[in-house]
């Protein structure tokens, strides 16, 4: 397990099923400032440091992740990763307009009409908390509403974090996950750009979501943000991201880092509605580490993608500290998305809840790898693991990889999985009431899906169930 990679605004989960209906499986015309040469090389790496004008500490960093990388090659484990080249992957791409904005309508037009078919325009206009986006490789748009900067709160993309508070930014990066984690950090290390950068000061509380959306719109591109959050003692706040990509023939890699310091009497929440197109590879690294008191939860949900690797980490280090995970993952035709968590319970009465939740259809493959570990003095931990999987069909697979260590006698551990078949009889019954067959399997999924949808605010919920609808299109007949 050592080198597992970790790893909506309701109108990011809808683009999120766009890319499958014709009407939407739109580009814009490839027209950027720079782009890096294809490969993983150090020439590139020194090429991104020089583009961004970085400090010579990060580009020292981005070197020897990259030396980090090659020493440890890809993992042998998880989902076939053998048709991904790096040799056909453009590892940095700049658009027009180098520099974000904060105000929309300061967008280069072309980008600002991809982000209308968003919906951030929209979001917006709802008076969200704040709203950040990402086009390639680079953030283009972000805002925050004045009151929450009134209080301290910072929520700009990485790069610019990096640029405005060197101090913070340096103190925090890299410290929750490093190069030497896993080969896909190491790799995110090394080209990372991009990504959010939010920071909410001791004790102040946002009440409605911060967003941040990233689109690959480029063939063959890789995409690696970089978000670096940190909240201080007795904040509360939630963070939102949605991901999508146009379909193209060549695949186009995504590799994400997310960095979450929950400190004492902090509450963060991270929900990510993530559909990339069937031609991504999404191999993703997600932890966060919790202070005393804290409490982080993650609500992932999988759809779309070629290979999906991720595994939201909750590293309770504090007495009392909470972390749950609350997992979607559906794999149709192609696709195998393996998906699932890790808990770490290295402190007294920590508490852990894991659900669970995948749907497989066609020829898809979902699996759940899962690791619980309770550390010795870890006195009287708790941890809940439920895994539910649902075959649609005869020739979909599922799999569940669980793993738990527990090196403390007082600790209370359950785990229970499930395996089950579409219910001929619930869809008879169905349409006798007047659903169509497709309809009526819908109505199953989102049933089963509920446990993990109530979790979400209202909006999020329905344009989750909207976009369960179109993976359902053509289920029957």
């Amino acid at each position: 397990m050592a080198d597992m990679p970790q790893d909506a605004h309701p109108d990011a989960a809808k683009l999120a099923g766009l890319a499958h209906t014709e009407q939407y499986a739109y580009y814009m015309p490839e027209n950027y400032a720079f782009r890096s040469e294809k490969g993983l090389t150090r020439r590139v790496v020194e090429q991104i440091s020089y583009q961004k004008n970085e400090p010579e500490w990060m580009l020292k960093f981005r070197l020897r992740a990259l030396e980090i990388a090659e020493k440890k090659g890809r993992p042998k484990w998880g989902p076939d990763l053998s048709h991904l080249n790096f040799d056909d992957i453009y590892f940095y791409i700049r658009p027009q307009e180098e520099k974000g904005t904060n105000s929309w309508d300061d967008v280069p037009a072309e980008v600002r009409e991809t982000y209308r078919k968003l919906g951030i325009p929209e979001a917006e206009q709802r008076m969200l908390a704040g709203v950040g986006a990402q086009y390639e490789s680079e953030m283009v748009y972000h805002n925050l509403k004045e009151e929450w900067e009134k209080q301290g709160v910072i929520f700009l993309d990485s790069d610019t974090g990096l640029q405005q508070y060197p101090e913070l930014f340096k103190e925090h990066f890299a410290t929750v996950v490093p190069p030497e984690d896993n080969y896909f950090a190491a790799v995110n290390s090394a080209v990372w750009s991009g990504g959010s950068f939010v920071y909410v000061p001791a004790g102040v509380e946002i009440d409605v979501p911060l967003q941040a959306y990233f689109l690959i719109n480029a063939q063959s591109m890789g995409q690696f943000e970089r978000t670096l959050i940190i909240a201080e003692p007795g904040s509360r706040f939630h963070y939102i991201e949605g991901c999508t990509a146009p379909t193209y023939n060549s695949d186009s890699f995504h590799s994400g880092v997310i960095e979450i310091i929950v400190k004492e009497r902090a509450n963060v929440r991270y929900s990510t509605i993530q559909n990339w197109s069937h031609n991504v590879y999404n191999l993703v690294t997600q932890r966060a580490i919790v202070q005393r008191h804290g409490s982080m939860g993650w609500l992932d949900g999988n759809l779309g993608s070629k290979v999906t690797m991720k595994y939201p980490s909750t590293y309770l280090m504090g007495e009392h500290a909470h972390g749950e995970v609350l997992s979607i993952a559906f794999a149709t035709d192609g696709q195998h998305q393996d998906a699932g968590a890790k808990v770490i319970h290295a402190a007294p009465y920590t508490t852990s809840s894991v659900v669970s939740k995948s749907i497989s259809k066609g020829t898809g493959r979902s699996s759940y790898r899962g690791l619980v570990q309770i550390h010795e003095g870890a006195t009287n931990a708790r941890s809940n693991v439920e895994c539910d999987a649902l075959l649609l069909d005869d020739q979909a697979k599922t799999d569940t990889y669980p793993y738990i260590e527990i090196n403390e006698k007082t600790a209370h551990v359950g785990h229970e999985a499930t395996v089950s078949k579409l219910n001929d009889e619930q869809i008879f019954y169905l349409q006798s009431r007047g659903l169509p067959a497709d309809a009526a399997m819908a109505l199953i999924v989102r049933g089963f899906l509920d446990p993990v949808a109530k979790e979400l605010p209202l909006e999020y919920a329905v344009e989750l169930n909207r976009l369960i609808e179109l993976e359902m299109e053509g289920s029957v007949g």
